[in-house]
């Protein structure tokens, strides 16, 4: 084959490299031929795949999906060469050092560094060789350390070419090219930092387990195909299989065997021991699950395990928990599962005729495991101590900063997906990436590093969390907060193909930005405040404006990508929207029965409209998306939930049905009041207007009757200014007030205005501040609050090795703030202390109180809990302990609220501007914003806190 050489500048070779996949940062595949270049496809022609048969079989698999993903990338399928004979000018050799003549002997030749694979964990590269053999003038050798070296350097071909790892479970399209060629250079992602990465299948029914049946006839070999697959693609190398009434091993025999065949290691979740599936045991034959009681039958039960697991590489889990994931005896029975673990270790051996230490093992400090743990239970030093979260997140546990390094090494079990209290959330994507990220972050620079496994529950649809845990654990040194914004635009980009990246990556964003405040399985009528700050409304306007928005992008798509864009963006979009929409709705229908407004049906009867909504997007995505390929994916309920476990269906919320007098009768409603006038005997007096917030306030007209009326509203101050003054009323309408402050009077003043139907006139109080600000500055107090996102500090002190980092996006209003590193000794309060400032302007002295919103991290290290200090000015620095109160009940409240928030007590001597300092005394810790509470009972209680005050 002719080659044309197209000579172009680095900057343009550099332009030119835009495919490949998030999973794969170092782009070396271009469009354009360049000097020295390899031409994978070319003026209608691709190069051939050598590899060699004395190669791994799992290897052998792969180049067929390399052919398969270049065929589909090329509308050309190379050919597959295992016992070279034929010359070509061009070549692609692929096979893995020790197991490939071919590799073996280019290393021979010194054409290949030995030193970079050698020894090496699961690393390839990927070069160009000149004249590797007779009668081949250039090839594309990737070359592997180990079976899953290789294995990675193939699909990182694949994906630099265009195919995404969400090929499969997302319908991620394939663009077509014609020209592919591999620049100079020596390429790789060198070793894994974490050792063992993988995903956790569970809680699958009824959504994956309805789907495997369907379409596979079960969890057999053809199903794990597709998820070893998937694993490998985003350069995992770890499972813990379904486990819900699943047995991995028994239910498909080739299970295994094509689990070893890819090179994936095999476990069993936190409580199935010795590789046994829980469901293998059956109490009706083999008696209690109860070592006490019943310890011969479940060594042996354990020992047929080892022997079925053969050499087949394996995470044994050791240790014991009760029958079905359950606390195993009341307190902590330290000698009891000391014993236990001294007895499988003992199997362990005596079955694999081989020292217990040469057996991976590991051992989950899961739930109350962790006490036994925290009470002084050890296990021996080549066992992995797998560290946990607490369902929703949150580390729990990580080792001592002192710790010696143990054998075994650490490791961490997290979750995107959890059955159990407070409540269920399976449904869908929940997870914010950047608190995967903080969290993750914490356990690496705790030393965490040899096994990291995440629940990703049912795999769809937690496709984007799942692919950035396993990225992020290959080389957690490649993200940081400065550019985790970065990883959304690449994901988007490269999933579409560079359509609309930075929409797409802003609606990922922020859907899960929404989605991660509260789980929507745990949302109502009541979670945001329908009178206060106009929280509901703002929530439900903004998850409609990134859904319309989502539309938009939809309608202008490629009809290719439509499929794809629906399963990872739209769908989550749009029923995300519509389910606060229904619990807004919810909301109205319950006040305004109470007020007896004439629109109250019309809301019971939107409620019904949006419930049935749900189910029409849920129907999509199973019947029409990518053809019915998806069918049951989305069948998790989500809506109905009263305790923690899941409804057996969706079941619409309860609303009212009202019946209206056949005349008119007008009412009033005021922002911030669930009162209605003139049925109260309180003022009707609107929040307080001030000149510096330049804010308008509502209050609504609305009909307690069938027949329109008419309304006017009259006022003596021209100051005041209505959307509205006359007009008719069916049902309702809300009317804006506004301040003219060029007119208002200066200072404090109090007025009202007249709302006039049917011979009724109701006043309506207007307060206003009309201030002009000049030596003030900072946060200016009004409506009884200050308000700080924390990202909004005046300024941060911190000097080496601290540093104040602001993580954008965490949190559920703006960012997060955190001193790092986190992995530092717990510091006094001094002069030098690292410190956040917030510069505030009171206009009153008195009592207040300063709520600071953290992220609910666990207390996970040793100690009474993680501390901060807080003052105003020079006052003398109140010590926190943010894990005070360590009770469930208060950790339920902190998970699904996902926030903690801590109060102290201080005092505002004179009025004017002051300083209130936060102090950090343990790394670790998220501060999200402050709220500052100025006047007693004028902070009104809302699910997200007071917004952010003005700042001058």
């Amino acid at each position: 084959m002719q080659r044309k050489i197209v000579v172009i500048t680095v900057l343009l070779l550099f332009v030119t490299v835009n495919i490949g996949y998030a999973i794969n940062p170092n782009k070396y595949v271009t469009n354009q031929a360049t000097k020295g270049s390899f031409p994978l496809a070319s003026n209608g022609k691709v190069a051939s795949i050598w590899v060699s048969d004395s190669d791994f079989s799992g290897v052998l698999r792969v180049v067929g999906h390399l052919q398969k993903d270049i065929q589909a990338v090329t509308n050309i399928s190379p050919s597959i060469i295992k016992n070279k004979s034929a010359n070509e000018n061009y070549l692609v050799i692929i096979g893995t050092l020790g197991k490939s003549p071919i590799i073996d002997q280019l290393v021979k030749e010194g054409k290949i560094d030995l030193t970079q694979l050698q020894g090496k964990w699961e690393k390839f590269i990927t070069q160009i060789v000149e004249n590797p053999i007779a009668g081949v003038q250039k090839a594309l050798v990737i070359a592997g350390s180990d079976k899953r070296g290789t294995i990675y350097g193939i699909y990182d071909l694949s994906n630099q070419i265009g195919v995404s790892p969400l090929a499969f479970w997302a319908d991620v399209p394939v663009k077509k090219q014609s020209e592919l060629h591999v620049i100079p250079g020596t390429h790789t992602l060198g070793e894994p930092k974490v050792k063992y990465r993988g995903i956790f299948i569970n809680d699958e029914a009824p959504a994956l387990t309805g789907w495997a049946v369907e379409k596979y006839g079960g969890f057999n070999a053809k199903f794990y195909d597709k998820v070893f697959e998937l694993i490998l693609r985003m350069k995992g190398n770890y499972l813990w299989p379904a486990m819900w009434g699943k047995k991995f091993y028994v239910e498909d025999s080739q299970n295994a065997v094509l689990a070893d065949e890819y090179g994936i290691v095999m476990g069993t979740s936190h409580h199935e021991p010795l590789t046994r599936a829980h469901a293998e045991w059956d109490k009706s034959i083999d008696g209690k699950w109860d070592f006490t009681t019943n310890s011969e039958k479940l060594k042996q039960f354990w020992a047929d395990g080892i022997k079925r697991m053969g050499t087949t590489e394996t995470i044994v889990t050791i240790g014991m928990r009760g029958d079905g994931d359950e606390p195993m005896t009341e307190g902590t029975a330290i000698n009891l599962l000391e014993n236990i673990v001294k007895t499988q270790r003992e199997i362990i051996s005596n079955v694999t005729k081989k020292p217990a230490e040469q057996t991976p093992q590991i051992w989950a400090l899961y739930k109350e495991v962790q006490d036994y743990y925290d009470k002084g239970m050890r296990v021996p030093d080549d066992v992995t101590l797998l560290f946990c979260d607490d369902n929703w997140g949150n580390i729990r546990k990580l080792p001592n900063l002192n710790s010696e390094p143990r054998k075994g090494g650490y490791g961490i079990y997290y979750h995107f997906d959890y059955v159990g209290g407070p409540r269920n959330y399976k449904w869908i994507n929940t997870n914010q990436i950047e608190r995967t990220w903080e969290q993750m972050h914490l356990a690496y620079q705790y030393g965490v590093d040899r096994v990291w496994i995440v629940n990703v529950g049912d795999i769809k649809p937690m496709e984007f969390p799942t692919e950035f845990f396993l990225d992020y654990a290959w080389n957690p040194d490649n993200w940081d907060a400065s550019n985790l914004g970065d990883y959304y635009l690449q994901w988007a980009k490269e999933n579409f193909d560079g359509h609309y990246t930075e929409d797409i990556a802003h609606i990922l964003k922020l859907y899960t930005k929404y989605n991660a405040r509260r789980k929507p399985e745990l949302l109502d009528a009541s979670t945001y405040s329908l009178t206060h700050y106009n929280e509901a409304e703002k929530v439900v306007s903004d998850y409609n404006e990134l859904a319309k928005k989502a539309q938009e992008i939809n309608n202008q798509l490629k009809p290719e990508y439509k499929d794809a864009y629906y399963q990872l963006i739209l769908y989550p979009v749009l029923a995300s929207a519509n389910l606060n929409e229904l619990y807004l709705a919810t909301a109205k229908n319950h006040l305004y029965a109470n007020q007896g407004r004439a629109s109250t049906n019309e809301y019971a009867k939107k409620v019904k409209e949006l419930f049935e909504k749900d189910a029409e997007l849920t129907d999509y995505y199973h019947k029409k998306m990518a053809n019915g390929k998806w069918n049951h994916m989305m069948s998790q309920t989500h809506i109905g939930y009263t305790y923690w476990q899941q409804p057996n269906e969706n079941s619409i919320p309860k609303t009212k049905i009202i019946e209206n007098k056949a005349s008119s009768e007008m009412g009033i409603a005021v922002e911030g009041s669930t009162n209605w006038w003139p049925n109260s005997t309180a003022e009707s007096l609107l929040p307080i207007f001030t000149s510096y917030e330049n804010k308008g306030y509502y209050f609504d007209i609305f009909n307690r009757g069938t027949q329109p009326f008419q309304f006017k509203i009259s006022s003596k101050s021209n100051w005041i200014k209505f959307s509205k003054t006359q007009g008719t009323i069916n049902k309702e309408e809300r009317i804006t007030v506004q301040i003219d402050w060029e007119k208002a009077p200066k200072g404090d003043f109090k007025t009202s205005f007249i709302v006039s139907a049917n011979k009724k006139n109701i006043p309506v109080f207007v307060h206003s501040k009309n201030v002009v600000l000049k030596k003030e500055d900072g946060f200016i107090e009004s409506n009884g609050y200050i308000s700080m996102e924390a990202e909004n500090y005046t300024k941060a002190i911190a000097s080496e090795p601290y540093k104040w980092v602001t993580i954008p996006n965490l949190g559920r209003t703006a960012s997060g703030v955190s001193l790092q590193p986190s992995n530092s000794a717990p510091l006094e309060i001094s002069k030098t202390s690292p410190m956040l400032e917030f510069d505030t302007y009171f206009f009153e002295k008195g009592d207040v109180k300063v709520q600071a919103y953290f992220s609910p991290t666990i207390n996970y290290a040793t100690g009474e809990g993680l501390k901060y200090g807080i003052s105003i000015d020079d006052e003398m620095p109140q010590i926190i302990n943010v894990h005070q109160d360590s009770s469930d009940r208060n950790w339920n409240t902190s998970v699904a609220n996902n926030i903690k928030i801590l109060e102290s007590s201080h005092a505002i001597i004179t009025p004017g501007k002051h300083a209130l300092k936060f102090y950090a005394m343990n790394g670790g810790l998220v501060l999200q914003k402050i709220v500052i509470e100025t006047q007693k009972g004028e902070l009104k209680q809302t699910y997200l806190g007071a917004p952010e005050s003005f700042k001058k």
